[in-house]
């Protein structure tokens, strides 16, 4: 992978994880990027200055009033750069960027970009999940603000939780896959189900599941802006049809079922993502079924649609077919049973307490040679993270 010729400012506020920004800028350079560094005061407190300036040939900016600078540095960082990281990004920073502050360098920096801007969040599990700053976090992904991270794994106090910053070389990867543009899936048509289904009982009533569908929407959303032409096939649910993507409405499995094998013929790639209802009842009553004392449903078996698409495919192993896995317990066996059975390309392991309703997922991608566990991760970096995998299936 590459980041050549791309200029990237990289702003730097006062976590105790700004030491690795001291790796980014280096991993950032080491993949051919040009780079500027703008740190926060607080942020000195932890890395000096001097050091960034031996890694990048170039004093950091860390005093917007500083005479040496001719004109408005950080108007002119923002014509220069083709992107902005800010790594870390406090809660503060996060807190201030969202309501429009700009009374540091790094921040008026980051309000002045033309390009693209991206942060990674470091701080403490019990700030990261206060509802301000998941509200500030909402806004800055509504203005288009690119969020990588954070990750579950050790943090400053010895706990262990959410909150991490993602490693250096995540991050850059991240930045890769968004400033390399749409290109690597354009001219690919990808069918993509999210979301529950629901098996009516009555006028009123209904079998379903607690799937909200964010899973498939970001991978949906991500692939239309890699440049995918996707269509996606959802159940039931309140989320706003992704930009760029035709979003085709159902509600049951049998309407699943005929919105997916209309289209599949055209399909380079299905990912299965939906929480398709196994059952449904044998018949739905005309009318509200009364109180009793006792209920008995006769239920039938829904079309298995991963299976079924897995046998019509044959030996011409196209289209790539991705299943979901959801389960309570032995992920990675039950992914890799299903992976078999299925006769699909590979399965997206997860528990169930790690999927529904979040912004996060924490996933194993299992094919038949590998199985890679990927940490706590937001939806859209395991959307990417699973385009990625397509993406190295059609090369094969």
């Amino acid at each position: 992978m590459s980041l050549r010729d791309q200029s990237i400012v990289v702003g730097i506020t006062g976590g105790i994880a700004a030491y690795k920004a001291v790796e980014l800028l280096r991993e950032l350079g080491r993949r051919g990027a040009r780079i500027r560094a703008v740190m926060s005061r607080s942020a000195t407190r932890f890395v000096g200055p001097i050091t960034l300036t031996g890694l990048i040939g170039e004093s950091p900016v860390v005093d917007l009033w500083d005479p040496s600078y001719k004109g408005e540095v950080h108007i002119e960082l923002g014509e220069w750069a083709d992107a902005m990281i800010v790594a870390p990004a406090t809660m503060q920073f996060i807190a201030s960027a969202a309501h429009g502050f700009a009374d540091d360098p790094v921040l008026a920096t980051y309000a002045s970009m033309r390009g693209p801007r991206f942060i990674a969040p470091a701080m403490h599990t019990r700030m990261y999940e206060r509802a301000a700053t998941r509200r500030n976090l909402a806004l800055l992904r509504e203005d288009g603000v690119g969020i990588i991270g954070p990750v579950e794994g050790p943090l400053a106090s010895g706990e262990i939780g959410l909150g991490r910053m993602s490693e250096p070389n995540e991050i850059a990867d991240a930045l890769e896959r968004a400033l390399r543009g749409t290109e690597d899936l354009r001219g690919r048509k990808i069918l993509i189900s999210a979301g529950p289904t629901y098996e009516d009982l009555d006028p009123v009533r209904f079998l379903g599941n607690r799937s909200t569908g964010k899973m498939g929407y970001a991978i949906a959303s991500r692939a239309a802006k890699r440049g995918a032409d996707v269509v996606l096939v959802s159940g039931p649910t309140t989320l706003p049809s992704p930009p760029g993507v035709e979003t085709i409405r159902v509600r049951s499995a049998i309407e699943m079922h005929a919105a997916i094998m209309e289209r599949r013929e055209a399909a380079d790639a299905i990912i299965m993502s939906a929480a398709i209802a196994d059952y449904r009842p044998e018949a739905i009553a005309v009318h509200k079924i009364k109180k009793s004392e006792d209920l008995t449903l006769k239920l039938k078996r829904n079309p298995d649609i991963l299976r079924e698409l897995g046998e019509l495919r044959g030996e011409s192993r196209r289209p790539v077919l991705i299943g979901f896995a959801l389960e309570t317990r032995d992920v990675e066996a039950s992914a890799r049973s299903k992976l078999e059975k299925k006769r699909v390309d590979l399965i997206v392991g997860n528990e169930a307490a790690d999927g529904f309703a979040g912004e996060t997922n924490r996933v194993i991608l299992v094919d038949h040679d590998s199985a890679d566990a990927l940490p706590l991760l937001s939806k859209a970096d395991v959307a990417d993270r699973i385009l990625d995998r397509l993406l190295s299936i059609f090369e094969r």
